[in-house]
């Protein structure tokens, strides 16, 4: 791991000083400095927030674990300021390929467009996105970090939740306003509260191993079906940073673990499959497939986020994203409502939107599995008919499921229902906004996201010139396509993805979501459309 720094110790804080009713009071609390405890409790701190960052532990985690993270998780890392040192590091990819046997089903591209800053995807080892975001935390004083303190208790009352909090100094307690569970899919806190997870544990089980070797192989993801050197179960191939390779192969369900992840016997394995045993270990592992969630994201004052609310399959990379997903989503309700500036019932809407992202991923990761293992005759007939149809057919390609890629969330929301025929393309309400090249007042070029970024952290109208624009909101920032003061659309690619007219308008929220959009917005419109989505109505 050629990270400079990977242990932290642990620190006395002065809160711990504190005792018997004299207990320290936050407004946020944060436990588990994963990537998903540690981008939200940053993008609070950009909005003003203080954040006490709790973790049980004192080092980034060891292994790669996750390591395909998406255009949509690279554009909020753009935000929280680290997207540029992330993708610098990663191994940048569009491209996969499916194989069946020995020869090539077909392959896609999940970015084959120009003009977006950022790849389809990155693979980046889980340790170094961690590194890099602990690196920024000691950037922004107003984060409080406190390695080696476990939450061992939870007392919730109705405005606030008081913490047990174990350290190498012995037990103290904390108050805070909202506490945040990013604690993982063993989540403490989730058993604190009472909760639990229902969905599907699968059986099928799936070797990790990630070698150090020199090859020529292109950066791409390549997965095979009843590959030659794996008969009758499934492989998958990645590229990443310091020739390291990533390597998932499909284990029987009935395999031992302890046996299966034996180095003596993960090595022949791996030799068939590249044909040479020049490589060398760097981490191995063993998982299932596993597709649950909570039932309801937020208990009291205790909301929960990434794998403590949910899991999915790694295949599809769907894990991660959707937890720095769920973290976007929920900062900017969460600062609106400390500030008293939205209701507390804003806060419902995160897990409205964010469950049902987690349904739709457990969905597509269920689907995979079963496509990938099937546990039934049945099943297995008719992915034998799929791959037999693939060779042949364009209808054939598309059913074939080697674990769909991680897409960004489509919200519902009361506008994307109602939202007029007039639109022949863009983006509906409750979807995320599509990057563009455009051209600053100089001439210098740039794209939508810089401009989003440099909007400010609340709503922003991204609007279209026709000379004339609505009296604005107070609290709506301005990005404005066009006219003599607005951006330039050079190459129309903006007004093409967005499909814009003169006077077209989007109002962004502050996660880059499509709030609502017009052709030819009125301050009255603005004004509905903005007390929507800050939770007012």
């Amino acid at each position: 791991m050629a990270l400079t720094k990977t242990q932290f110790g642990y620190r006395r804080h002065p809160d711990q000083d504190r005792v018997g009713a004299n207990t320290a009071e936050h407004a946020v609390v944060v436990v588990g400095a994963g990537p998903v405890g540690l981008s939200l409790a940053i993008d609070l701190a950009q909005r003003g927030q203080a954040v006490v960052l709790l973790d049980d532990a004192d080092r980034i985690g060891e292994g790669s674990r996750a390591i395909c993270f998406s255009k949509r998780s690279l554009e909020f890392w753009d935000r929280l300021g680290i997207g540029q040192r992330m993708v610098d590091k990663g191994v940048v990819w569009s491209v996969g390929k499916i194989f069946h046997g020995d020869s090539q089903l077909y392959q896609f591209n999940l970015l084959p467009e120009e003009g977006h800053k950022r790849p389809a995807f990155i693979n980046l080892q889980q340790f170094y996105a961690e590194a890099y975001l602990v690196d920024r935390v000691e950037e922004l004083p107003e984060i409080d970090l406190r390695w080696r303190n476990k939450v061992t208790g939870l007392e919730p009352h109705n405005d606030h939740v008081v913490l047990t909090i174990q350290t190498p100094d012995g037990p103290y307690r904390l108050a805070a306003q909202y506490v945040i569970a990013c604690d993982g899919a063993r989540s403490s806190l989730r058993q604190m509260v009472g909760a639990d997870f229902a969905g599907q544990v699968f059986e099928d089980q799936f070797l990790i191993a990630d070698v150090k070797m020199t090859a020529a192989f292109p950066t791409e993801r390549w997965f095979w079906f009843d590959p030659p050197f794996h008969a009758g179960r499934s492989a998958l191939l990645h590229k990443q940073p310091d020739d390291i390779w990533r390597i998932d192969l499909q284990l029987n369900r009935f395999a031992d673990p302890a046996v299966e992840k034996l180095p003596e016997n993960v090595r022949p394995r791996i030799a068939r499959m590249l044909g040479h045993d020049k490589f060398d270990f760097e981490w191995i592992s063993l998982y299932k497939f596993q597709c649950r969630r909570m039932n309801k994201f937020i208990h009291g004052r205790v909301i929960f986020a990434g794998d403590a609310a949910h899991q999915v399959s790694p295949f599809g990379a769907r894990g991660a994203n959707s937890g720095l997903e769920d973290a976007e989503n929920l900062a900017w309700k969460l600062d609106r409502v400390l500030r008293g500036i939205s209701p507390e019932a804003l806060l419902e809407s995160y897990h409205i939107e964010r469950s049902a992202a987690a349904d739709e991923n457990i969905r597509e990761s269920t689907r995979s599995t079963d496509f990938m293992a099937p546990n039934s005759r049945q099943e297995a007939r008719l992915r034998k008919a799929v791959l037999s149809l693939a060779r042949e057919t364009e209808f054939g390609k598309r059913m074939v499921n080697a674990g769909r890629l991680s897409t960004p969330s489509i919200y519902e929301t009361p506008l994307s229902t109602a939202d007029s025929d007039c639109w022949r393309g863009g983006p509906r309400p409750g979807a995320s906004m599509p990057d563009a090249p455009v051209a600053g007042r100089s001439g210098e070029p740039m794209y939508l996201t810089d401009a989003f970024i440099g909007a400010g952290t609340g709503f922003t109208l991204l609007e279209f010139s026709n000379g004339a624009a609505p009296e604005l909101p107070e609290e709506i920032a301005t990005i404005r396509i066009g006219g003599k003061d607005g951006l330039a659309d050079s190459a129309g690619l903006a007004a093409t993805r967005y499909d814009a007219e003169p006077g077209t308008a989007y109002l962004l929220r502050p996660d880059g979501y499509v709030a609502a959009r017009f052709r030819h917005p009125t301050r009255a419109a603005l004004d509905a459309a903005l007390a929507r989505a800050a939770g007012h109505n």
